[in-house]
């Protein structure tokens, strides 16, 4: 009995034993394998729903490279001011970015149109968060437009990663709009060509910061401003511009990151697939939370804290012409800009 008590002792140290040296052999194998180490800072600051769920996007990397990425996630302006994202991202003083490519139309002037030139993302039927983010996904995906992306901003030492969406564009006014005759001598806060669309509808389109825009609103500074669903649910708006315009906005707006040319070059193939999954995971995580952001505005509509307020058909006509003349306006700027807008007009005849 003692032996066989001792024999069976022995084959189980001897079994744990190779059991250690399996998974020491394992551990050193992956120890051996270089880390990448990443930061990536965002255009908004804490607190701002895109900008928190990174955390989500660096688990991602984490995850499906097997602990090779590890990414530090910063919020502006921790590392740089976000005017500086770009140039920062270019150098490699940070490893990516995370932003709307408007704030880099000046450099890439492709970037205005992939942020989404007036009336580019108005879908048919609106549809709801997901299938509109998918429908804009396929769009950049499947039409050759990410190609010609890509290319542009490798031009600046920067690689593409992926795109995202924050939901459809908000106008909030203090001013009940249904008419086009309505829009006429409105101040209205936008971004990039959106002043020079609403211009031509007859409203004055102008800049100031998003953090102004509450108190610019209750002083009549501006009488309506654009953003995304956080107007509502964080920015608190609908307390002094209750009207939230419908039509002849987009039903997308889009937001990127970008990655250090070099940086991108140097990782493996595996980590290339690793990176780009979790960039697609993040998408699919950020529309979960827009759309939860999109119930809260119904609720507020219905207990009559937002009130919608849709252009008839005959001013939403009028947007969609002055949108087609912006874009032609627009293309006259850059080769690879009027390239976009070509891909943007045939993809559109596919929608109706």
């Amino acid at each position: 009995m003692k032996r066989e008590k001792g024999l069976f002792f022995g084959a189980l140290i001897l079994v744990l034993m190779f059991v250690m040296f399996l998974s020491f052999g394992s551990t050193t194998a992956i120890a051996g394998q270089k880390v990448y180490r990443m930061k990536i800072q965002s255009a908004y600051p804490r607190g701002d729903l895109s900008m928190e769920l990174l955390k989500e996007f660096a688990k991602s990397a984490d995850k499906r490279s097997h602990g090779r990425i590890k990414i530090s996630v910063f919020a502006d302006p921790e590392l740089v001011p976000g005017e500086q994202l770009f140039e920062a991202t270019k150098k490699g003083t940070l490893t990516m970015l995370h932003a709307v490519a408007a704030m880099w139309g000046g450099i890439v002037p492709v970037g205005e149109v992939e942020f989404g030139l007036p009336y580019a993302y108005n879908l048919p039927g609106h549809p709801d968060v997901y299938k509109s983010a998918e429908i804009i996904r396929n769009f950049f995906f499947k039409t050759g437009f990410v190609e010609l992306l890509r290319k542009e901003y490798a031009k600046q030492g920067l690689y593409w990663l992926d795109v995202h969406s924050y939901g459809p564009l908000f106008t909030m006014s203090t001013k009940k709009i249904r008419t086009c005759d309505d829009l006429k001598g409105l101040k209205i806060r936008v971004e990039g060509s959106w002043a020079d669309y609403y211009n031509m509808l007859g409203a004055h389109g102008t800049y100031i910061s998003g953090m102004d825009a509450y108190m610019g609103l209750k002083l009549g500074t501006i009488d309506a401003s654009q953003w995304d669903v956080s107007a509502i649910t964080g920015l608190k708006w609908q307390e002094v511009a209750p009207y939230r315009l419908i039509g002849g906005q987009n039903d997308v707006v889009p937001g990127h990151i970008l990655m250090n040319l070099k940086v991108w070059n140097s990782l493996p193939p595996d980590l290339k697939d690793a990176m780009a999954g979790a960039a697609e995971d993040y998408f699919h995580a950020l529309n979960k939370v827009y759309d939860g952001e999109l119930k809260k505005v119904d609720a507020l509509v219905k207990s009559g804290k937002v009130i919608n307020s849709p252009i008839d058909e005959a001013c939403d006509r009028k947007h969609e012409e002055a949108a087609l003349k912006l874009w032609d306006k627009i293309a006259k700027r850059d080769p690879a800009a009027a390239k976009a807008i070509e891909i943007i007009k045939k993809w559109r005849k596919t929608l109706k």
